[in-house]
């Protein structure tokens, strides 16, 4: 049991009374009945005890819906998730609180989405947040005082195009909505890491799942992350790949019987060849002829985004830029024209645009002579924007 400590504020006390008297009902099926807990739902709804009453009870719904009381020792994760979603606790922050690392450059999304259900990746971070929260009760306990919310270190190194693939963000976005949804006040901090020029952009699209406390907690960390990093934990509490001194018992420096590395994902888990999309626009090809859509970029470091599928057989893709520099009506090509066997497994790139002018998407039916081709596609521009800023 965490250990409850009372607050003291005469508005406190009385919005913790009326929510408590609110919600007697469902307080024994809830994993903490005690002030602090039932604090953070207070404040999540800006003590709006009306509000926080229903948000708590859409909780304790999704509590049963989703098996939550029994995920730790009732449901074990595919072992494709177990061997390749990087992360883990490791150590704890200055102020007892656990560490949580996001190792964000070795994650293979695609891999990972062809090799077991949203669900599945849903249930483990449900499992892994339920896990974090029997952490801080045993820290409440050991320590005397309330510790209530964990330390997440993201470290971004190798953040690529691979991590802004469509169907993933879409995921993280829905995992990123549970836990806003029904784990408030769950993050104390959140340092990011070795971010890279595309970071603003990553961020831009996820920004939008985060409500303004958590995102008032991100702190974007610079050139001295070793630094920052020690002054709210510990060396002996940090690996030394992250600046500390803690290692695995053999050594390692990286504490991988902690911190999961993940990787790429072998073939041989993949239980399905792609992943059902739904488009916007279709259109029909003609026989030895080509289709074009133009995108005009303004931004330098822009992204084109696209999907595609043929139906009945292959059809030919390719992206060409037209800038000043080539002159009027001229084109290279940025991305080599090839047939796609777009009707068995549907393709899903990106290209980031280093340079403005007009990138060109071109769906080639030239070398057919006889048949027509229905291609549906989504295709979408995303723009740099300013993400949280780095520190020195």
């Amino acid at each position: 049991m965490c250990v409850p400590v009372l607050c003291s504020d005469p508005l406190l006390l009385l919005s913790r009374s009326q929510f408590r008297e609110r919600v007697r009902d469902i307080l024994p099926a809830l994993p903490a009945q005690h002030d602090h807990y039932l604090l953070r739902w207070l404040r999540a709804r800006g003590f709006n005890v009306t509000k926080s009453e229903a948000m708590i009870r859409k909780h304790v719904e999704f509590r049963r819906k989703m098996r939550v009381d029994g995920i730790i020792s009732e449901w074990d994760p595919p072992e494709v998730i177990k061997k390749y979603v990087s992360g883990g606790m490791c150590g704890y922050d200055r102020e007892g609180s656990p560490v949580w690392y996001d190792v964000i450059g070795p994650l293979d999304p695609k891999g990972l989405l062809l090799s077991a259900t949203k669900q599945d990746f849903l249930k483990t971070k449900i499992r892994h947040t339920e896990m974090l929260h029997r952490e801080c009760c045993r820290q409440s306990e050991k320590l005397g005082k309330n510790v209530e919310a964990i330390t997440l270190i993201y470290d971004c190194e190798g953040l690529g195009l691979k991590h802004i693939w469509k169907p993933a963000i879409e995921a993280y976005g829905e995992i990123l909505t549970m836990f806003e949804e029904n784990y408030p006040e769950g993050l104390k901090r959140v340092f990011l890491i070795k971010a890279p020029m595309m970071f603003p952009m990553a961020y831009n699209l996820i920004k939008h799942f985060l409500c303004e406390e958590t995102k008032r907690k991100i702190m974007v960390l610079g050139g001295n992350w070793q630094e920052e990093l020690q002054k709210h934990v510990n060396k002996d509490q940090l690996p030394v790949i992250y600046g500390g001194s803690l290692t695995d018992p053999d050594g390692d420096p990286r504490c991988r019987t902690m911190i999961n590395y993940g990787g790429p994902v072998p073939k041989s888990y993949y239980v399905r060849d792609s992943l059902k999309v739904t488009y916007d626009t279709s259109v029909s090809i003609s026989r030895g002829s080509v289709f074009d859509l133009e995108y005009n970029i303004t931004v330098p470091g822009s992204v084109l985004r696209w999907q595609f599928a043929s139906d009945g057989s292959d059809i030919g893709f390719g992206v060409f830029l037209r800038s000043q520099e080539d002159g009027d009506g001229g084109q290279r090509q940025v991305v080599p024209s090839e047939r796609y066997n777009a009707h068995l497994v549907p393709e899903d790139q990106s290209l980031l645009c280093p340079q403005p002018g007009t990138y060109v998407l071109r769906f080639d039916n030239s070398y057919s002579i006889l048949h027509s081709k229905r291609v549906s596609y989504n295709v979408e521009v995303l723009p740099p924007s300013e993400g949280p800023t780095p520190g020195p």
